[in-house]
């Protein structure tokens, strides 16, 4: 007798629970061998000394680390993964100037034989009152001026650098020359790599990548403008590329929501708390999900989170409203629609530089 679709489904699909303090997974195999692992994890935490970096870390993290200056918290994966993501999440603490650098697009990193290359996006999470970044140059200049600039250092007054506040938020592609200032902290999402040119270190006497980034980098003004865009009550998408996603969620007090986590997707708490999952979260902690629906429930003050997941635009039903335990499509602003995620325009200013929207 024929199997229904059904009952194929059900001789075809075997699911393995498997359960640890840190993290819930479970996993679908197929006898076509295509495997998917439905995972939540309280991500851990990876904290890097830098020169440029801080001695206090709170509120954002406890850990401790001996007095030395650190300059980044990386979020990983609470267990072995069988594969490294596709997105590194980290927080960037800065009390110097970092170099100003480039980082390499796709083509060029796997010419070198590195996996990919590195595009990223900044949240500023707090901002001292002269605080800056740099991106992009002041005037577009050839190969042989950004290799003598380099050499002489005068690349430094070349940099266009603005004033940031909290709230801001900067878009940096691949090839983009680009620094960060002193007073800053900073969520940054990007591809998940390292590739990183040095062309300008503030006397540190680091080794500098003057071939590479020659060979990156966009010698101009930066042409990318920032449009955040409200995509529901709770939703903003801040920007979106072929590599990410990356949205601002802000949950009302004591609220229960479900964020559907199709793809590769990192949530961290900014403000607030809540339990996801099975987890209790607060500022600072992180969650890495992926082919799972996670639960949260809001705390009494409420949360304010950013999520950044893969794919090359705002997945429709990301989050939804739990009412009396069932789940229904968050209410679109009457005022606004879906805006294209993605908008590139050229500043009109004279001087070349970006106006970063707020």
């Amino acid at each position: 007798m024929p199997l229904s679709t059904s009952d194929e489904l059900a001789q075809s699909t075997l699911i393995v629970h498997g359960f640890s303090r840190c993290a819930r997974s479970k996993t679908v195999v197929s006898v076509k061998n295509t495997v998917r692992v439905m995972t939540i994890e309280h991500a851990r935490t990876h904290i890097l000394p830098k020169p440029w970096g801080v001695v206090d870390l709170c509120p954002w993290s406890n850990a401790t680390h001996n007095g030395d200056a650190i300059g980044e918290i990386w979020y990983e994966r609470s267990t072995a993964a069988t594969a490294d993501p596709s997105l590194l999440l980290k927080l960037l603490f800065t009390n110097q100037p970092l170099s100003i650098q480039v980082h390499p697009d796709d083509a060029y990193a796997q010419s070198i034989g590195l996996p990919n290359g590195k595009t990223e996006a900044w949240y500023v999470l707090s901002a001292a009152a002269e605080a800056k970044i740099a991106l992009g140059l002041k005037q577009r200049i050839t190969p042989q001026q950004l290799r003598q600039a380099i050499d002489d250092g005068s690349i430094s007054n070349l940099v266009v650098w603005r004033s940031v506040a909290p709230g801001d938020v900067i878009f940096v592609p691949a090839g983009t020359i680009h620094a960060i200032g002193a007073g800053l902290v900073i969520a940054e999402i990007q591809q998940r790599s390292d590739a990183t040119f040095r062309i300008f270190d503030h006397g540190r006497r680091r080794e500098l990548h003057i071939d590479d980034a020659i060979a990156v980098a966009d010698a101009g003004p930066a042409d990318i403008r920032v449009i955040p865009t409200r995509i529901t009550d709770t939703r903003t998408l801040l920007t979106a590329n072929a590599h990410f996603a990356f949205e601002k969620i802000d949950l009302a007090p004591n609220s229960a929501w479900c964020l559907e986590a199709e793809q590769e997707t990192w949530f961290l708490v900014i403000n607030g708390s809540a339990r996801v999952g099975s987890f209790e979260v607060a500022m600072g902690d992180a969650i890495f999900a992926q082919s799972d629906r996670v639960n949260i429930h809001a705390g009494r003050t409420g949360l304010v989170g950013l999520v950044a997941y893969t794919g090359g635009g705002p997945v429709p039903n990301l989050l939804r409203c739990l009412e009396q335990g069932d789940a229904r499509d968050e209410r679109q602003p009457q005022e606004a629609q879906l805006l294209p995620f993605f908008t590139r325009t050229t500043t009109a200013s004279k001087d070349g530089f970006m106006e970063i929207i707020r």
